[in-house]
């Protein structure tokens, strides 16, 4: 009993941190200003979620969008030596938000014109639910440690309903990738995948990771499957796609503090919780600029 009173102390601990996973869904901030920009050079912008954004990771601008100084965005805007540099990326942000604003923050798309010549966009993460998901897992991995009870919550009526979302997204990311082409008929664009959030193999490091044993592998399959889906939709709209997944394994939530590249339930470098830190938002930018065929 003293065992069980102890690991439900660390499930209310980690329910407590996986809280401030779901209040990213809701961040809206002001718009972001450009820098001055410079003779030549690219005219870069940014587009996307918390992935992209870097909440937690010091030093934060943006408002409620938790932009930081060392993202991706702007350590690709740093190392290609850009003539105009815009980051308007958003916590919380979806598809829909391209179109519309998002509390102070405008419309991504708005920030678009025929002279940009670089789009990145990190999206998706958010339409299929994933800070509820990570939610209803740590919630259910109480009930069943050692079992799937996530897994079976969303397999319950045969199908997968984790599968369901990635191919509703898809849809959307093909329209936020034509938008783009609209709007920036000249730019380079590049669709950024996900890093390694879960371990890449193993059932996990409870509490870091306060998911049940099955349901590791499962949610490291949905979030591969999330990947999947955004190469393909790079793939059909002629556009470059940054793997970000391939390069961060083995620097999971999982893996020492002074190695990991995502922090888990409770970070202990400076990030939000199952979110990039600064090591992380690096080894992003070097997928991407791998992509634009600038990698050094």
């Amino acid at each position: 009993m003293a065992q069980a009173h102890a690991r439900g102390g660390q499930y209310g601990k980690a329910l407590a941190a996986v809280g401030a996973v779901a209040a990213l869904a809701a961040a809206a901030a002001a718009p972001a200003a450009a820098q001055t920009p410079r003779p030549g050079g690219e005219r870069y912008v940014a587009l996307g979620d918390s992935y992209t954004s870097g909440p937690g990771i010091p030093q934060q601008s943006g408002g409620d969008c938790l932009r930081s100084s060392v993202n991706y965005p702007a350590l690709t805007s740093a190392k290609l030596g850009t003539a105009t540099f815009k980051d308007v990326s958003c916590s919380g942000a979806k598809t829909d938000d391209m179109w519309q604003a998002q509390g102070a923050n405008p419309a991504q798309l708005n920030t678009l014109d025929k002279r940009t010549t670089l789009v990145t966009l990190g999206i998706g993460g958010n339409d299929i639910g994933f800070s509820g998901i990570i939610e209803t897992c740590a919630k259910l991995s109480a009930s069943d440690p050692a079992g799937a009870p996530c897994k079976k919550q969303y397999t319950a009526n045969g199908g997968d309903e984790l599968d369901g979302r990635i191919a509703g997204a898809a849809t959307k990311v093909a329209k936020v990738l034509k938008g783009i082409h609209q709007r920036a008929p000249f730019a380079r664009v590049v669709l950024v995948g996900y890093p390694s959030i879960m371990p890449d193999n193993g059932v996990g490091c409870f509490p870091k990771l306060p998911m049940a044993a099955g349901d590791v592998p499962y949610l490291r399959d949905t979030e591969k499957k999330l990947n999947a889906m955004l190469q393909q939709q790079a793939a059909k709209a002629h556009v470059r796609y940054a793997d970000t997944y391939t390069p961060t394994v083995g620097h999971d939530v999982c893996t020492p503090k002074d190695d990991r590249w995502v922090e888990g339930v409770q970070p202990e470098n400076p990030a939000a919780p199952f979110h990039p830190n600064a090591k992380g938002e690096a080894a992003m930018a070097g997928a991407v600029l791998k992509a634009t065929g600038r990698a050094s």
